[in-house]
């Protein structure tokens, strides 16, 4: 319990430094929503004088960080610029989308670059080991942008197997046909997040796991005649889920920031779009909106690989 209690407080801590410094800057930054000729080059000095005091823009810095952290505490994010919704409801009605394709990209890199490493390992200097190291160079290599233009063009125009972007067929479907329509037109996207954060992985688990069959304590046990499957489970496995938990843990920030360029891409209406839109159109209230919602998710995924870890190892250093 008190662990639990120090990693809350950490991340309100840390949530706390990330928005001053997200906030400044934001504001910090050249230009504004409402700098003269963003709008419309005819607005007169006082039409945005008038919308600075609606946004509450005309305040001082440190005043306008205050009221927008007090309101933070309830959930309301303020009021976007661009649309006029609320940033709040904006948010929730995207990130579902994203937080289901991050979820099931980290389940499937988790299992597949431990397979894969593992067998790298297993095999050393042997013809599956090169083409697992070769694999991983290419995957740790090839940047999610030009992954996803050429799968684009190969899956979804050639062969046309997939949809190009979108989550939804134009045709209306209801109950099972609805989420495997979502899940068709996802496939593609979620597989480049997949390819691209393997190599990686698998680098690092198959030189954590040729350490390990290096080591003192596995060359006894297999003096004493286990089989594989035995030297798997109980030496090899429990030695590498610590390190890679805890890379899984870090490896968080990179998913969430890659779903900003994959969701653009493909039309994805997540939270990785609604960024980069209100970037470009510098609507600050999304733009910390989702910073905000980020960081917190980031941190509460390193609190859990944090509680995992010390649920495999209650020895762990606190």
């Amino acid at each position: 319990m008190k662990l639990f209690l120090k990693k809350i407080f950490y991340i309100f801590f840390m949530l706390l430094l990330i928005s001053i410094i997200s906030f400044l800057a934001i504001h910090a930054a050249p230009n504004s929503f409402l700098s003269a000729g963003e709008l419309n080059p005819n607005m007169t000095p006082e039409a945005i004088a008038k919308l600075k005091a609606v946004y509450g823009l005309d305040k001082t810095l440190l005043q306008q960080y205050f009221d927008w952290i007090t309101n933070i505490v309830t959930l309301n994010f303020g009021i976007s610029f661009v649309s006029g919704a609320n940033v709040s409801d904006e948010i929730l009605k995207r990130l579902p989308i994203t937080l289901v394709m991050n979820f099931i990209s980290l389940i499937v890199v988790f299992f597949l670059s431990l397979y894969l490493g593992i067998k790298a390992a297993m095999h050393y200097e042997k013809k599956s080991d090169y083409i697992i190291r070769q694999l991983s160079l290419v995957s740790f290599s090839m940047p999610s942008f030009y992954l996803a233009l050429l799968f684009i063009i190969f899956f979804a125009i050639k062969l046309e197997l997939f949809p190009i972007a979108g989550l939804h067929s134009l045709e209306s479907k209801e109950g099972a046909e609805y989420y495997l329509d979502m899940a068709w037109h996802v496939t593609l996207p979620i597989s480049i997040m997949i390819f691209t954060s393997l190599g990686s992985m698998i680098v690092y688990i198959r030189s954590l796991t040729l350490e390990i069959l290096k080591s003192d304590y596995y060359y006894f046990a297999r003096s004493r005649g286990l089989n594989k499957s035995k030297l798997l489970r109980f030496y090899i496995l429990p030695n590498l889920l610590p390190p890679i938990i805890t890379l899984l843990g870090l490896a968080l920030p990179g998913l969430i920031g890659g779903s900003v360029i994959l969701e653009s891409i493909f039309g994805i209406e997540g939270m990785g779009q609604l960024f980069f839109m209100s970037a470009l159109s510098r609507d600050y209230p999304i733009i910390m909106g989702t910073l905000m919602i980020t960081a917190f998710l980031t941190l509460l995924g390193n609190m859990i690989a944090d509680l995992i870890l010390l649920k495999l190892n209650p020895y762990i250093d606190r």
